[in-house]
């Protein structure tokens, strides 16, 4: 019966990814069918997820995507994530070391800051991955695998994207500081593109306000600038749109992850496209992959990262998108 379980999931994982697709803790049983010994025995299993999520549009998603594997897998799962504050995640990480956690997934967007805490999970000899941010350092903190998208190469394609529609200069807005992930999105974009000037937000996704009256003040200082690179899909929707829109310009805009309003001016024609990393495979993937290892010792991914993405959320296929938020997945 663990066997077939397995099987199913990992059948339902794949087809997640390949299709394109605050502190809680959510504790699952079986599947619905008939209650098995070895049902029971994976509820003695409890996964971890530690991450630096705030509890948006974004990590919801990936947390719906943990839950949900949980859920058909018959173990016990607990989500903690940090609000962007590093010191805080790696005490979350610590206390799940204590806590009796079996295998712990983390989010590494600050790889120093959280090192320490992942040394002393790896040294109590439980298994780890990163995900979504860490795809370049996930063996450094003890991590078999990544699940994830790399930042550089969604980078380089949002850059293709901004040359193929002829824009000559680019502003990346980057909203959150010591992100190496938001980083190495601008770093990627300048790579494929060329000429990708950096912002660095003050107040990023706490003053919404603030960072549009930033990045509105860049574009009238520089009238060059005819394409903006969010790095997240509320600075897109709430400042570097209204930014634009401002300016009275017609500048191209892209971005990084999913929101409804992101993926309604997408089909609007208002944002030209958003790569969307598919955070709820993220998620599910995590659990599944940390849970195959404490059933049977698997370590997959042959030493890479297992990429989620990018994949893009263009006019054409925004509807689809759209039906499938609303189902809680995308």
């Amino acid at each position: 019966m663990r066997v077939s379980k397995v099987a199913v999931v990992i059948a339902a994982a794949s087809a997640l990814v390949l299709a394109g697709c605050s502190s809680d803790s959510g504790d699952t049983a079986s599947d619905g069918g008939d209650t098995t010994a070895a049902d029971t025995a994976n509820a003695d299993y409890k996964i971890c997820m530690v991450t630096h999520g705030d509890g948006g549009g974004f990590w919801s998603v990936a947390k719906a995507g943990a839950v949900k594997a949980g859920e058909d897998l018959g173990v016990t799962f607990d989500y903690q994530e940090s609000n962007n504050d590093a010191e805080a995640q790696a005490q979350l990480i610590e206390a799940d070391v204590s806590g009796g956690c079996d295998a712990i997934a983390v989010s590494a967007p600050n790889p120093d800051a959280i090192k320490d805490a992942m040394a002393k999970a790896a040294a109590a000899g439980i298994p780890l991955v990163t995900m979504n941010s860490g795809s370049q350092v996930f063996r450094d903190l003890g991590a078999f695998t990544h699940v994830g998208q790399d930042e550089i190469i969604a980078g380089r394609e949002a850059g293709l994207k901004f040359k193929e529609a002829g824009a000559t200069k680019v502003l990346c807005p980057i909203q959150e500081q010591n992100n190496i992930g938001l980083q190495e999105r601008c770093d990627g974009a300048k790579e494929t593109f060329g000429n990708v000037e950096n912002l660095q937000l003050s107040a990023g996704l706490a003053d919404l306000a603030k960072s549009q009256a930033e990045i509105q003040a860049k574009l009238e200082s520089d009238p060059s600038i005819d394409g903006v690179f969010a790095l997240n899909a509320d600075i897109a929707t709430a400042a570097a749109l209204p930014a634009a829109q401002a300016t009275g310009r017609d500048i191209m805009i892209g971005t990084v992850d999913l929101s409804g309003d992101a993926v309604q001016a997408i089909a609007d024609g208002d944002i030209a496209f958003a790569i969307d990393q598919q955070q709820y495979a993220q998620g599910y993937m995590s659990v599944v992959l940390l849970y195959l290892n404490l059933l049977n010792g698997h370590e997959l991914g042959g030493g890479l990262p297992m990429y989620t993405g990018p994949g893009f959320v263009v006019e054409d296929n925004a509807s689809l998108v759209q039906e499938l938020a609303a189902n809680g997945t995308r």
